[in-house]
């Protein structure tokens, strides 16, 4: 189980996760528009040379990929075993068939405007956290509320912009990326073929109204691709106990709020980590804490179990039910394209 005495007084838990590739030496790392792979160099200790280095997964995908684990399947609801975690989901009218979306899916969190442009919950939310746009922060009632509805917002950030004045924001309590170190590109390429043309002579001559049509997909297209080996590959994980803490909530949130975020991880290391296509990890070792000092990281079925048990110990501070649902109306928006289109076809 969780030794909570190593954890009293830690201001973070920091992990390191050695990972090697599940077949052979290469792999794929994250990429960013107009950048490509994120390469860097490290100065060495000795002042003398550095090392090639390499972001393999950035902090904000791992933070999506940490969310995933808490999932039923893809969501929108929490997995089976987590029942009874608070969470809001909105049932969106307006569209054909009618989508169901929650705070757990939703990039913003409990902050999406799917929620926060219901009135109802919006005045709920508002009056709970004592919030005054002219007046100074009850963040104790701020942070109580956005417990209450959904911990992990605040395991995961929040900014609640359309609140008033957009004063509500909360910051990641669970971070996490990876890092290869001493890299070296692989080079090597293909070709997207046609059979039909391969020379791009073709076109298809019905589209629909307004569709642009391509050049140069339907022919034969060679490209280049761009990938990795490194000496070593680490995933780092940090847990901020202090701001955790710092939320005020009693022992049993806190305590539910830190066992979450290690099944969280455990989870990722031991069933998320084929990351992209040509990107697929297993785990080297263990995960170990290099702070605090001393401290083992449970299995994941210990830690399955403590989030059980801190899920019960914590309800009296949870929405009831846990699962707050509404109803939100939206408006579908249509290009102007898709208006004349309509208008062509009337």
């Amino acid at each position: 189980m969780i030794d909570w005495t190593k954890l009293e007084n830690a201001p973070r838990v920091l992990l390191e996760a050695e990972l090697r590739t599940a077949q052979g030496e290469r792999f794929q790392p994250t990429g960013f528009a107009d950048l490509g792979a994120a390469q860097y160099q490290r100065p060495n200790i000795e002042g003398q040379g550095a090392t090639d280095m390499l972001l393999v997964e950035s902090a904000q995908s791992v933070a999506n990929r940490l969310e995933r684990t808490a999932l039923d399947g893809d969501g929108p609801d929490i997995a089976p075993e987590l029942a009874g975690l608070p969470y809001v989901a909105a049932t969106l009218e307006g569209v054909d068939p009618a989508v169901r979306t929650s705070s757990l899916v939703e990039a913003h969190r409990i902050g999406a405007p799917y929620f926060l442009l219901n009135k109802k919950f919006k005045d709920r939310l508002a009056a709970e956290m004592k919030y005054n746009p002219k007046r100074p922060l009850d963040w104790k009632s701020i942070y109580a509320t956005l417990f209450k509805y959904d911990p992990n917002s605040l395991l995961h950030g929040v900014f609640l912009s359309l609140l008033e004045g957009g004063r509500v924001r909360a910051p990641r309590a669970v971070t996490g990326f990876i890092e290869a170190e001493d890299v070296k590109k692989v080079i090597s390429g293909g070709v997207k073929n046609s059979p039909v043309d391969p020379k791009g002579e073709l076109q298809v001559a019905e589209a629909e109204a307004g569709e642009k049509r391509e050049k140069g997909i339907y022919s034969n297209v060679p490209y280049t691709r761009i990938e990795f080996t490194a000496r070593r590959i680490v995933a780092y994980f940090n847990i901020d106990t202090a701001l955790i803490r710092g939320y005020k909530l009693p022992d049993a949130g806190t305590r539910l709020l830190v066992a979450l975020a290690l099944l969280k991880i455990r989870r990722f290391l031991s069933a998320h980590l084929r990351l992209r296509t040509a990107c697929d990890f297993a785990l080297v070792g263990d995960v170990t804490a290099s702070a605090p000092a001393g401290f083992a990281v449970p299995s994941e079925a210990e830690l399955l179990a403590a989030v059980r048990e801190g899920i019960k110990a914590a309800k009296p501070l949870f929405a009831d039910p846990a699962v707050t649902e509404f109803v939100t109306v939206v408006k579908e928006v249509k290009k102007k394209a898709d208006e004349q289109a309509e208008a062509a076809g009337a």
